[in-house]
Parts: structure tokens; sequence; C-alpha cells
């Protein structure tokens, strides 16, 4: 249920970051996204709202935190608000988003940062050519080529730390590579949030990293949406 005053309201405000007070009357930057969701739906002050699936949430929480601004989180985040209520659904349901959540870090994410460098062209392709990762089988069998894709970018990122490209691909692949290698369902969308958040610190490294950070916003609205239309 959603409580149109209070979306009303909520519709007009800035996103802030992090956790924020209980407020029965929020003002700008006084509730990250999630705590926008628990108040629109008339829910107990909270980050983690009942009526929202914790697969979404926990990648929209990362993500909020991860954005440098307020406006960004507004421009990127308030729309999503009305949708998430009521997103709460089963195991089952939760688990097959919590895979394309992965498929995402691996297929998509991953790519487009390594593709920043030419090295790692090949590891760019060999991620993107895999098949669809859906449950911990088809996990389990991408992990080696995302192993190796990591490898081979935190190789490449040590021999030029202080540019961002190289950093940033070394980053994207360990985060695809511990995914891959762990509790794949139960790790998929914080890994992938984090993933997304990045893009905070990329937008200090100037306009060079610029078109790969709208690409990949633009990509991770994709995923949640993706996400919202797995249903039971």
């Amino acid at each position: 249920m959603i409580i149109p005053e209070r979306l009303a309201l909520v519709s007009r405000l800035a996103l802030g970051k992090s956790s924020h007070p209980a407020t029965d009357a929020p003002t700008d930057g006084e509730m990250c996204v999630m705590e926008a969701v628990a108040y629109v739906a008339g829910e107990p002050w909270s980050d983690a709202p009942i009526c929202a699936c914790p697969v979404i949430a926990a990648f929209m929480r990362f993500w909020n935190d991860g954005l440098p601004t307020d406006a960004d989180r507004v421009r990127l985040l308030s729309t999503l608000i009305p949708r998430l209520v009521g997103t709460k659904s089963t195991p089952d349901v939760e688990e097959r988003r919590s895979y394309l959540a992965l498929d995402w870090l691996i297929r998509v994410y991953t790519p487009t940062v390594l593709i920043l460098v030419p090295a790692l062209a090949p590891n760019a392709a060999a991620l993107r050519g895999l098949p669809q990762i859906v449950d911990l089988t088809t996990a389990q069998a991408v992990s080696e080529t995302v192993r190796d894709a990591g490898a081979a970018a935190w190789t490449a990122a040590g021999a030029a730390a202080r540019d961002a490209a190289w950093t940033a691909a070394g980053a994207a692949a360990r985060d695809a590579a511990r995914a891959a290698a762990g509790d794949a369902a139960g790790a998929a969308a914080g890994a992938a949030a984090r993933a997304a958040a990045r893009d905070a610190a990329w937008t200090a490294a100037g306009a060079a990293l610029a078109p790969t950070v709208a690409t990949l916003q633009a990509s991770a609205i994709d995923l949640v949406d993706r996400m919202f239309a797995v249903t039971a």
C-alpha cells in the first residue's frame, strides 16, 4: 500500500546518504531511498522495509550510498520508490533476482569497465560471451573465466596504479570473481550494487570516464527493472 500524500512529499525531497533518524515529516536529505520506501508504505522507519524485496533493497542501499550527490540520488532513484513497494516475494523469486544481479555484474558491468583498458579487451570479450548465469551451476561454470579476468586486470592495474581506468578495471574484475566464487545467490546483489556505486569514485577521475559512468548508471536502472519483472 502506498500513502499518496507521503509519496507526494517524498517526490519533492532530495535523498540523502546512509541511514537517518526516524522522523514524522522528513525534509531534504533526511532519508535514503529505502527509508523513503518504508515511509510511503506506512511502515515503521527503516532502510529494510518489509514490503520490499531484500535482494533489490540491498542493491538500492549500496547504490544510494555510493552516488556522489543528493541530486544524483534524486535523478536515478526517486522514480523507483513507489515501484519498490510490494516487491517482497518468495525465496525462489528472490534467488532468481539475485542471479540477475550476478549475471549483470559478470557479463555487463565488468566487461564495460575492462574495455577501458585496451590490453584487457580479450578478457572483456570473454566475459560478454559467457552464457547467462541463472543458478549456482551456471555461476560455477563461469568462475574460471571470471578469475582469469580478475588476475589479468589486477596485474595490469599494478603496473599503472595511478590510472583510474586500470584501477577501476581491477576492482570490477575482483568483485566479479569474488561473487562467482562464493555463495552466488547470497552475495550477488551486494556485489553488483557495490560495483554500481563505484561510479561515485569514478566521478572524481574527471571527464574521461564520464561516458562509462553514464552507461553503467543506465544499465543499473535496466537491471532493477528486470529484477522487478521477476515475479512468482
